[in-house]
């Protein structure tokens, strides 16, 4: 089976490139599932009620998100009520919503395991990613051996350190959160497919998906900036194809996913 996984969408140019290029990509590969990063869909940062409904109307079966899904006001409420809607799961107990989740796929009768993680390297102190990944695996790997981790982190070390640890427990560790696409898709040795980071859908002229000129005055002067998403041109959309053993939870390929929408 193939699952699809596609990186942040930033704001509504990508928001605009997903709907736009995500039911072509459904139709040529048939996905068991689909899962989209969307922790910046609203405005840049954040998450919304309204937004995670039109990633799901563009063909997303699950949402993950990273460090920014508490920007938007509503989140919590969103996280608890659409078990679909996914915060990293290393955050303390007692935060609202939920960090994994096991979905039916499109067609028959197969589950599919989803976990996301946010890493700690040059990022917020969370609870550790990898013991709360083996936490998580204890319950989940009784219900599905197929299971796709989005791993929301900065530093490749930490990514590659946790491909390496969660090897042959999960069927992918895709990395998401620097919005710049890598090219080291692989198979690791144990049968879990990898890549450091899937990249984002958004703006093609901008810098990480938001409008270049607040983030050069950001570095030139040092002074707090907003940062938007520019209101206009071409967009990208990044992301990850993945052939999945559904009775072994085995990957069998990977295969990177870019491509360009003209109007953003």
């Amino acid at each position: 089976m193939v699952v699809l996984h596609i990186g942040d969408v930033v704001g509504r140019p990508g928001r605009n490139a997903l709907n736009a290029l995500l039911p072509a990509l459904i139709a040529e590969h048939d996905p068991a599932l689909v899962i989209v990063n969307g922790e910046n869909i609203a405005g840049g940062t954040g998450i919304t009620t309204q937004t995670a409904e039109e990633l799901f109307a563009a063909g997303a079966d699950c949402i993950t998100t990273g460090n920014h899904v508490w920007a938007q006001k509503g989140a919590a409420e969103l996280l608890e009520r659409d078990s679909r809607v996914l915060r990293p799961a290393n955050y303390p107990p007692g935060v609202p919503g939920a960090g994994a989740v096991v979905l039916p796929v499109r067609k028959g009768d197969l589950r599919v395991g989803v976990i996301c993680l946010c890493g700690r390297v040059f990022m917020r102190e969370l609870d550790c990613p990898f013991r709360g990944a083996d936490d998580i695996l204890a319950w989940m790997r009784e219900e599905t051996p197929a299971i796709i981790v989005d791993f929301h982190a900065e530093a490749t070390s930490e990514k590659g350190a946790m491909g390496r640890h969660l090897d042959g427990r999960v069927s992918a560790v895709i990395g998401t959160h620097t919005h710049v696409q890598t090219a080291d898709e692989r198979i690791l040795p144990a049968g879990t497919a990898y890549l450091t980071d899937v990249g984002m859908t958004g703006a093609v002229e901008s810098i990480i998906g938001v409008d270049p000129e607040p983030v050069l005055r950001r570095f030139l002067l040092q002074i707090p900036a907003r940062f938007d998403p520019p209101k206009g041109g071409p967009a990208l959309l990044c992301g990850v194809a993945m052939d999945v053993d559904p009775t072994t939870g085995r990957a069998w390929s990977i295969r990177r996913i870019r491509q360009e929408y003209p109007r953003g």
